[in-house]
């Protein structure tokens, strides 16, 4: 008996193509992420033996090693806030100039009555301060995060100044000045390092294992669909540069232990050197990717070359040049992966 030709057996229907990226994205992100990183050790490798063969009395010695690891973790505290503001879409300018205001405001002779607390408290508080201005502009207040943070850069270097009168202040607190001394080295480890490393261990656990992370990221990924999705985009973007300024406020406490005073010329491009480092790292400058470790790794291969510079008596200026087109070429690189479908 002839079956119904509407009770014919149908074929069974075939699964949905999958792209290649759509099958093994996440691997393969994971793959370009480690050999990005693998490219910088390989940059700060070649930059180690280039120190070490024009200056090999000085370059390689435990002090300098050290003070290299110190400067870094002054700008790479900044760095890790601003990996996540540039992973959600944004940016900062102000980080310098926060820095500034924060190791002014921190070491008037009236906060440095109330001590070693006195001066921690002032410089995160001035620093979170800041970064509340800059999220309630952004967030709240519908201001381009260019244009919010350039205002906070112009008005926080304008009260640095006011503070300080242009003058040098001093730290006479003796608790904060023994944490610059050898002394205080942990095998050999200054603390200001130490603070770096667990800034930039709790840095890629939030970013890369909590709910705030992947908000940071699906944010700077596609701001609409995030909020469709269910996320306060508004408050994520305020709790972000409440972050960037209290990275900025650890970095000023930081920074008044390594120069035991405040200056309002602190943090000078700061800015540059945070965003500069967060690119050649694998941040996407679009927002929706953002790598703690490409991070610190920019930051280490930047101090390294001002060390370099610095040591061959080279001029600052060239040195600028040297990172501005670094972050030419950083861009460009991402431009044309992204234009090729490999971001």
């Amino acid at each position: 008996m002839t079956q119904p030709a509407s009770e014919a057996p149908q074929a069974p229907p075939q699964a949905p193509a999958t792209s290649p990226a759509a099958k093994g994205g996440r691997p393969a992100l994971g793959l370009r992420a480690d050999i990005r990183n693998l490219s910088l050790l390989g940059v700060l490798a070649v930059l180690v033996a280039v120190g070490g063969i024009t200056k090999p009395d000085t370059f390689l010695d435990t002090s300098n090693l050290q003070l290299v690891l110190t400067q870094a973790s002054v700008i790479g505290v900044v760095t890790v806030g601003m990996t996540f503001v540039i992973t959600s879409g944004g940016i900062d300018l102000s980080v310098g100039a926060i820095v500034a205001l924060a190791s002014v405001w921190a070491t008037t002779l009236a906060t440095q009555e109330y001590g070693f607390a006195g001066i921690l408290f002032t410089a995160l508080i001035v620093g979170v301060g800041c970064g509340l201005v800059n999220g309630l502009l952004i967030a709240y207040g519908g201001m381009v995060p260019f244009i919010a943070t350039l205002a906070m850069l112009a008005s926080a270097r304008g009260l640095a100044l006011q503070i300080t009168d242009g003058k040098t202040q001093i730290v006479s607190v003796q608790p904060v000045l023994d944490l610059g001394v050898p002394d205080s080295y942990l095998l050999g480890i200054p603390p200001l390092v130490l603070v770096f490393a667990a800034v930039t261990v709790v840095g890629w656990l939030v970013l890369n294992r909590t709910t705030f992370g992947r908000r940071t990221v699906a944010v700077g990924g596609n701001a609409e669909a995030a909020r469709l999705a269910g996320i306060d985009v508004r408050r994520q973007r305020l709790y972000l540069y409440l972050l960037s300024g209290l990275c900025c406020g650890i970095a000023a406490f930081l920074l008044i232990i390594l120069s035991g005073s405040g200056q309002n010329t602190n943090g000078n491009l700061y800015e540059l050197d945070a965003i500069a480092a967060a690119i050649i790292g694998g941040t996407l400058l679009s927002g929706g990717r953002g790598t703690i470790v490409g991070s610190v790794l920019g930051v280490l291969v930047f101090t390294t070359i001002t060390n370099i510079f610095a040591l061959n008596n080279l001029e600052s200026a060239v040195q600028q040049i040297a990172k501005g087109a670094i972050i030419v070429a950083a861009v460009l690189v991402q431009r044309s992966t992204l234009r090729n479908g490999e971001a």
